[in-house]
Formats: structure tokens, C-alpha cells, sequence
């Protein structure tokens, strides 16, 4: 800073720090502490399942030719 900030700029300097408390910086962040880790289990879930899915699927003609 090129100037001195003087008593004026001194006053509203400390009357905006309540701006940069932590608990007002990066709320969305904080507010679900556990949301990122969650996305990313069941991404990995579905996934998992999609290709367990897709790959212990009987193929058509064999669950056909079932009959009673």
C-alpha cells in the first residue's frame, strides 16, 4: 500500500474484519463436512454395480429356454 491508511481508513479497516472470520469464509465448503467423501463412495458404488450388473447378467437365449 502506497499511503498510510490514516485514522479513517484504520477505523473501517477493523470494522471489516468481521469479513474474513473463518467461520464466514468458505461456508459452503464447511457446511456438509462429510458431502465430498460421500459423492465419491457412491460414485464408486454405482459404478462397482453397474459393471457387476452388466457382467453377471445371464445372456437372453439361456433364461428363455427355462421352462416349468
Amino acid at each position: 500500500m502506497g499511503k498510510p491508511l490514516g485514522n479513517t481508513g484504520e477505523f473501517f479497516r477493523r470494522r471489516d474484519e468481521w469479513r474474513k472470520h473463518p467461520m464466514l469464509t468458505n461456508q459452503f465448503r464447511h457446511a456438509f463436512p462429510g458431502l465430498g467423501i460421500a459423492v465419491v463412495a457412491f460414485s464408486i458404488y454405482c459404478v462397482g454395480e453397474f459393471a457387476y450388473n452388466k457382467m453377471s447378467t445371464p445372456s437372453h437365449s439361456t433364461s428363455a429356454s427355462h421352462s416349468h
